[in-house]
């Protein structure tokens, strides 16, 4: 019987094993995609309109116009970021690029250095600041309407390739071959005492490297005697998640809260301070403004909720998603909102959407029509939800972080002519001027700040140099702003001898907002 049906078995296996097969081949089939059909309707209208459309379209300007429209409908903050843009984009967060060291205007349609960076390419082959640039790579850029973007294109480069440039010095044309190399951008723009005691830190984005830009220049001001610190997040726009909850780590002792993650990849992430911190007992004022957004959130309501500093400004931005970057297979990129973050309190200090995504970037617009510049609005947060500090102060989620101490926009000063010689370019071109042979006439930011006062023959040029650029001269006007507008001067020569460091060095001896938390840091006995 057995020798009968023995041919059976190796058949029924074979049949067994085919069956097995096909199975797990169907098995492994990927699932039919939903929206497919959505996806080749998406890319028919698009070959339609470029076959058909009366006028001629750019199809791949359209498709990705369509992406992030797509993106927008989900929150402002998702993004799609196109290939030749994700460079610049990534420079920002990294913190540095391939370059030559240099900062430069472009001064009366002639590229002007302003200063050289230490140790990069251009100080190592002599540029110095003063010089012109009249030719990159054999193409010349003297006397033409350049843009900043431009020249930037034309210097900018992977670190290890050449650029030669053509100088103009002393009358003189000196030729000079670069080897670009990674050139640093801080996001520390200012680190000074404003006095005996009191530091003073601006920090203008959060990049890779801002919290080890932060720990040495608190580390250097404690070493000059700083007992008590402002730092100043206004106008800082966010950035890497990370160096903030690094940064507000360096505030609070051990165990506190920092900030809580929560999406569908970070079910319920909190950070947490360690020991450690380089200034947890000193006292501290934030500043912060309406484009104070995210990271910069995030410090000011870890210390807000936490009661460890004062908080003095205009309301902030109010943005309380996190987003992660996801590479395309075309080497784009798609910016997605994949989080909340909350503050310590358990608030999410998100402002609403809008009714587009226009209509929330201009929402700093409205407030300002509103009058919230110029004084607190607490309707804001009528239908908010009430949190509380540490210490049982009262605090809001859905609009921001609302300061302790607020401080209105300073337009006491201002007038449409000095606004408009403002931005018209003459300070920058006179301030350029003046420090032409003057460049090592003062050792320090101090000495320059401590002997320095504009003139009255260097005013005179500054309104000789708004008229050549279409400024017409407005008497009372300038008698009105005469002394914002020689505050503003000095501001921009220092800009030229010290880069920014100098900028708001000198503007911090004028700002309200600065001028306030030293004078609240002063009467609370901190």
């Amino acid at each position: 019987m057995n020798r009968k049906y023995a041919f059976v078995y190796p058949v029924l296996l074979m049949i067994f094993l085919v069956i097995g097969l096909l199975l797990g081949a169907r098995l492994n089939q990927p699932a039919p995609q939903q929206n497919s059909g959505n996806y080749s309707k998406m890319q028919e209208i698009i070959n339609l309109l470029d076959r058909e459309y009366v006028d001629s379209i750019e199809s791949k300007k359209l498709f990705e116009k369509t992406i992030s429209d797509m993106l927008h409908e989900l929150d402002p903050h998702s993004n799609y970021i196109p290939y030749e843009d994700l460079k610049a984009v990534n420079e920002q967060i990294d913190g540095k690029f391939g370059g030559i060291g240099i900062r430069f205007s472009i001064i009366r349609d002639t590229l002007c250095v302003t200063n050289v960076i230490p140790n990069s390419p251009s100080q190592g082959s002599g540029v110095l600041a003063g010089d012109k640039i009249l030719m990159i790579d054999g193409k010349s850029i003297a006397g033409k309407k350049i843009k900043n973007e431009d020249v930037l294109g034309k210097l900018k480069g992977d670190p290890d390739t050449k650029v030669k440039i053509q100088l103009y010095r002393n009358k003189k044309k000196i030729e000079k071959t670069l080897v670009r190399g990674i050139i640093p951008i801080p996001s520390i723009v200012c680190s000074q005492m404003l006095d005996e005691k009191t530091g003073y830190i601006r920090l203008e984005s959060f990049s890779v490297s801002s919290s080890d830009e932060f720990h040495y220049a608190a580390s250097k001001l404690k070493a000059k005697g700083m007992k008590k610190l402002i730092f100043d997040l206004r106008d800082n726009g966010g950035g890497v998640l990370d160096g903030a909850a690094k940064i507000a780590d360096e505030f609070l002792p051990e165990g506190r809260k920092i900030v809580i993650i929560k999406g569908k990849k970070y079910l319920n992430t909190t950070r947490y301070a360690r020991a450690g911190g380089l200034l947890e007992k000193m006292p501290l004022v934030i500043l912060i403004n309406e484009n104070s957004a995210s990271a910069s959130e995030i410090v000011a309501g870890a210390i807000q909720d936490n009661d460890r500093g004062t908080i003095i400004g205009r309301r902030s931005f109010g943005k309380g998603l996190v987003q992660q970057d996801f590479s395309l297979s075309d080497k784009s990129d798609v910016r997605l909102t994949i989080a909340r973050y909350y503050t310590p309190s358990g608030r999410c200090i998100q402002k609403p959407f809008g009714k587009s995504y226009e209509d929330y970037y201009h929402s700093n617009e409205q407030r300002r029509d509103n009058g919230e510049y110029f004084a607190p609005d607490s309707s804001v947060f009528k239908n908010s939800n009430k949190f509380r500090t540490l210490k049982g102060r009262t605090v809001y989620d859905g609009g921001g972080i609302m300061p302790d101490i607020f401080v209105p926009l300073d337009t006491s000063n201002s007038t449409i002519y000095y606004l408009t010689l403002r931005y018209s370019g003459a300070f920058q071109q006179v301030a350029f001027d003046f420090v032409a042979n003057k460049r090592n006439s003062w050792s320090s930011i101090q000495e320059f700040n401590a002997k320095f006062n504009p003139s009255k023959p260097l005013l005179q040029k500054l309104i000789a140099e708004g008229k050549k650029l279409d400024v017409p001269f407005n008497a009372s006007d300038f008698t009105r702003s005469e002394e914002l507008i020689k505050q503003v001067m000095k501001a921009e020569i220092a800009r030229q001898l010290f880069i920014e460091e100098g900028y708001f060095f000198i503007v911090a001896s004028y700002d309200k907002e600065v001028q306030k938390a030293l004078a609240f840091l002063k009467n609370s006995g901190k």
